[in-house]
């Protein structure tokens, strides 16, 4: 199974609720009622990690608007056993589209360090050394959905929400 990174972009009206009602966090990202699914719901697999790692070069800071793409954010909600749910405002999500419009997924090539991946424990450590070029192909193209979701997210004036699960 694995850890997976997960993304909903949410009307600032949603989040507020969700903000002054935290217990509702959990039951919100997790409903089992078919008709309250997610609409503007990315998940990126076990990319997630990596994708943070070519973005700031750190393990899990580094600076913005780099950090807040993938593990950054406030926190807020209870623990969903991956931690607490992070939530990017809306002014927040607009700056993280932009930066990563303006990075291409080619030009994470020269960041993929993929001992150095390994040896910092990016997750999945596993596969950088072993899978390689396969491995990078692999986070490019969970990049690019990445950046596609927040471009989406910008232009409907969403903020977004960023679980681990």
């Amino acid at each position: 199974m694995g850890i997976r990174g997960c993304f909903a972009a949410v009307p600032p009206a949603t989040l507020q609720e969700l903000r002054e009602d935290e217990d509702a966090v959990e039951e919100f990202l997790f409903s089992e009622d078919d008709d309250a699914e997610l609409e503007h719901f990315i998940e990126i697999d076990k990319a997630w990690h990596g994708i943070h790692y070519l973005l700031t070069g750190d393990v899990d800071g580094g600076e913005p608007p780099y950090s807040l793409a993938v593990l950054g954010g406030q926190e807020f909600g209870p623990d969903l056993d991956g931690g607490p749910a992070r939530f990017l405002t809306p002014e927040q999500v607009a700056q993280v589209a932009r930066t990563l419009a303006d990075m291409p997924a080619e030009s994470l090539e020269p960041r993929y360090a993929p001992q150095d991946m390994q040896r910092k424990q990016i997750y999945p450590d596993v596969i950088w050394v072993r899978d390689g070029e396969e491995s990078l192909r692999y986070l490019q193209y969970h990049y690019r959905e990445l950046a596609a979701f927040y471009r989406n997210a910008a232009a409907r004036g969403d903020a977004v929400i960023q679980w681990l699960s």
